[in-house]
């Protein structure tokens, strides 16, 4: 099951590169009013299908015997929905007076704004032996919330394309986020045990519709003559996110093992994970929403396109290493409990 799901996770990263190097060879067939029509295929058909998806997927009925851990998810979900975008926020102030893309900037407080992702922080966590429950609770929580918290956060910070207003955005959120989100936990209801039998490819199926999304996206970019994108800006963000992903695991890890915390090794290791990965499957469709029109929305996505395989990749590398320091501890709790 773990070789399956990197080779999905290998798959999709080709699949953007071919998304985007399509999309600069041709890209009258993905902008509005071309073949594909993505004002109607992609705004409402692709998003509704991702997050029906996503209803049918998350498996909600198994969560609560996490909700128990309050200390836990709230730490998570203030770190992730609150520190961590306020904290972009003054980080880009600094940021502001440099010769970075803006677009690329505002990029990087889109990232901040994200929620959780539903899979790889839950996959992670299993990987190294953490608080498996935890990270399945608040990806799936996180994902909720995010729904709304997002477009909010993403309104307070960076404002919305100016031809659509703040009814319509939430309106349409309503209606292809809100609405097919709970229609896909309706019917999950009802065929869970088919669901459970057969497990449908619903990473496949979010991954294809994700990677038309992102196609039309750059359509827009490049049939666009005035939109300009210099290599210099692309590798410092590149840099700058590695960064970001590093200090707040960091960050994270000094928090949650501090001697009053509260926190176990293995809570520890799903706090590392939740609280510093975003999610590129509910990002991109929130941001065509949110800046539906917008001419800069490619150059504003590249952040998340870049944050997405790189938490996973940083992630799967210090695997090893945060399992060794979980064991340790974990030995070391156990040699030093007494003895009745």
């Amino acid at each position: 099951m773990r070789l399956l799901e990197r080779a999905r996770k290998e798959w999709f990263m080709v699949g953007i590169v071919v998304a985007i190097g399509a999309a600069k060879l041709e890209p009258s067939v993905g902008v509005n009013g071309g073949p594909l029509k993505p004002e109607i295929t992609v705004s409402y058909i692709a998003v509704a299908t991702i997050f029906f998806n996503s209803g049918l997927s998350l498996k909600t009925e198994e969560l609560t015997s996490a909700l128990v851990h309050l200390k836990l998810h709230l730490f998570i979900q203030i770190f992730t929905l609150a520190f961590f975008p306020a904290t972009i926020w003054l980080f880009l102030q600094l940021l502001s007076v440099t010769s970075i893309n803006e677009w690329l900037l505002k990029g990087l407080q889109t990232v901040g704004c994200m929620p959780p992702p539903v899979s790889s922080a839950v996959i992670l966590t299993k990987a190294v032996g953490g608080n498996e429950a935890a990270a399945i609770f608040n990806s799936a929580f996180g994902s909720f919330l995010g729904i709304v918290v997002t477009p909010l956060l993403l309104l307070l910070f960076l404002g919305s394309s100016s031809s659509v207003p703040f009814t319509s955005i939430f309106s349409q959120l309503f209606m292809t986020v809100v609405v097919p989100l709970i229609i896909g936990q309706i019917v999950r209801r009802y065929i869970k045990d088919w669901l459970e039998r057969k497990k449908p490819p619903f990473g496949v199926v979010s991954s294809s519709v994700l990677l038309m999304i992102i196609y039309t996206t750059f359509c827009d970019t490049f049939s666009n003559p005035h939109i300009d994108l210099d290599k210099f800006s692309l590798v410092l963000i590149l840099f700058i996110i590695v960064s970001i992903q590093l200090s707040f695991m960091l960050l994270t890890f000094i928090f949650s093992t501090r001697n009053n915390s509260g926190f176990t090794p293995a809570d520890t290791v799903a706090i590392i994970f939740c609280s510093t990965h975003k999610s590129l499957t509910l990002g991109i469709p929130m941001l065509k929403i949110v800046f539906a029109g917008h001419e800069h929305l490619s150059l504003i996505s590249v952040p998340l396109l870049i944050y997405h395989p790189a938490q996973i990749l940083l992630g799967s590398v210090l695997v090893p290493t945060i399992k060794s320091w979980m064991v340790s501890r974990q030995k070391g709790v156990k040699l030093t409990r007494p003895t009745v």
